[in-house]
């Protein structure tokens, strides 16, 4: 889904970061803040060897679409863009990218927080770990 000012993704292929942030670069902005997510080695006191993410992709998209409407209004966000992965997904992967452009850095990082925050919340996108 991606349209002007919107570029959300679901991919089983590996994530590029540089996508997502010329995605966001604008002339109009001086602020870009963006999350990475990756998959680290342990959970609590559990060694982790990698992931498995499924979603329910028409409405995973739809949920995201709603959770970048309600960020674009809240924050004056200008641009944003979101790519999440789904299938396998191994240690030190990129498992999502958010990023952001808004014409100051403070709602950039406001606004950012609160996509990945609703994102965990909200979204159908479920994560299966795989131990040692």
């Amino acid at each position: 889904m991606v349209d002007k000012n919107l570029d959300i993704q679901l991919s089983a292929e590996t994530l590029e970061i540089s996508k997502n942030y010329n995605f966001v670069l604008d002339e109009k902005c001086g602020g870009i803040d963006m999350f990475v997510g990756t998959v680290r080695r342990w959970n609590k006191d559990e060694e982790i060897t990698h992931l498995d993410f499924e979603c329910y992709e028409p409405m995973a998209l739809s949920e995201l679409k709603k959770i970048a409407n309600r960020a674009f209004s809240q924050f004056g966000l200008h641009k944003i863009s979101v790519h999440h992965r789904t299938g396998h997904v191994g240690l030190k992967d990129i498992a999502v990218v958010i990023a952001v452009s808004a014409k100051h850095r403070k709602a950039a990082f406001e606004g950012c927080e609160f996509i990945i925050d609703d994102l965990k919340k909200t979204v159908p996108i479920w994560k299966k770990e795989y131990f040692e």
